[in-house]
């Protein structure tokens, strides 16, 4: 059975989109054919607004969307406006003082070609007005040729600074061997001069003990020397020996050390016999143990003179003189210090 409904239109409306495709229901009436002019069609508003589809356009930026409608129009070109305003000049800039980006875009939405070989620079950084204006090859080979003469002039600026710097060490390393070397050379005379000081002292001492020696002399002859002074032992009464002992047979002569008088001749216990002969500084010398006795208190004897005979009397092993030293302040000291002192070894 024929239906009196329009049936559904498959063309396409006068804005090249598809007609709206529905099912009319039971009790609508007679359907007429509508085809949508540009009065009879409202634009759509709100949230059903329908966005406008980008093909492969121009506008990808406001700057390409500038350089596009520039290139369409032509260098010094008019663009008049449909709406009736007065007509606006736009003028086409340089398309070499563009940026590389911008070229690239140009050329992807123009589909026009780079210009190739182009006379100015991508970037002038680091060039002068001259190698600017030389053109990008020459300014790119002059760019190169500046930054290879940096790199040498920093390398030779290293370079330099590095040998300084060894020239400098040399020269410190050169300075400080010469004050060392100075240094030793002012050490070594200072050696030698002390060394030399020393042996002079040494030969006027020596000298000197040899003057005095003379006037010394060891008080007896053909003798072992058996014990020292500090040595210890239970047969001193103080614990340790205070003198020296020379031993030698008994009436071996015994002689006066230096020239003094004879303060003390006689017995005195465990010294036995003994002379104490005082020396004009006040030094006393004992001489125990004797025998006999050749002199009496008071005497003046010199350098020589017989005072006495080794013996083995007072508290003795064996015949032997005791010799002791005392001081002008009554201390014992060592005899044999005391006699090396006068330049006698015993």
């Amino acid at each position: 059975m024929a239906s009196n409904r329009p049936a559904q239109s498959s063309s396409l409306t006068t804005d090249g989109t598809q007609p709206f495709a529905f099912t009319p229901r039971a009790d609508d009436g007679p359907w007429e054919e509508w085809n949508p002019t540009e009065e009879s069609v409202r634009p759509v508003r709100g949230k059903h607004r329908v966005a406008k589809q980008r093909g492969g356009g121009l506008a990808r930026s406001s700057t390409v969307l500038g350089v596009g409608v520039m290139a369409a129009v032509g260098a010094g070109g008019m663009a008049t406006a449909q709406s009736g305003k007065p007509p606006v000049s736009i003028s086409m800039p340089d398309i070499a003082s563009l940026t590389h980006s911008a070229k690239t875009f140009i050329v992807e939405d123009t589909g026009a070609e780079e210009p190739q070989g182009s006379a100015t620079a991508l970037s002038t950084v680091g060039l002068t007005t001259a190698d600017a204006e030389a053109g990008s090859q020459d300014a790119g080979e002059a760019l190169r040729a500046r930054i290879m003469q940096q790199a040498e002039s920093q390398q030779d600026r290293v370079a330099l600074e590095a040998a300084k710097a060894a020239e400098d060490a040399a020269a410190k390393k050169a300075s400080e061997a010469a004050a060392k070397a100075q240094d030793d050379a002012k050490a070594k005379a200072a050696a030698e001069k002390k060394k030399a000081e020393e042996e002079a002292a040494q030969k006027a001492e020596e000298k000197r003990l040899a003057e005095l020696a003379k006037q010394y002399a060891l008080p007896t002859s053909s003798y072992t020397l058996t014990s020292r002074f500090g040595d210890a032992g239970a047969l001193w009464s103080s614990g340790y020996h205070t003198g020296l002992d020379f031993a030698a047979p008994t009436g071996t002569l015994i002689k006066a050390v230096h020239s003094g008088t004879i303060t003390e001749a006689g017995w005195a216990g465990a010294y036995g016999y003994r002379t104490i002969l005082t020396l004009d500084d006040g030094t006393e010398l004992w001489f125990c143990h004797q025998s006999s006795i050749s002199v009496s208190a008071g005497q003046q004897v010199s350098t020589g003179d017989v005072i006495g005979r080794v013996g083995a009397t007072g508290n003795v092993t064996g015949p032997h003189l005791h010799l002791e030293v005392h001081t002008p302040g009554g201390d014992t000291i060592d005899p044999m210090s005391w006699l090396r002192s006068k330049g006698l070894t015993p």
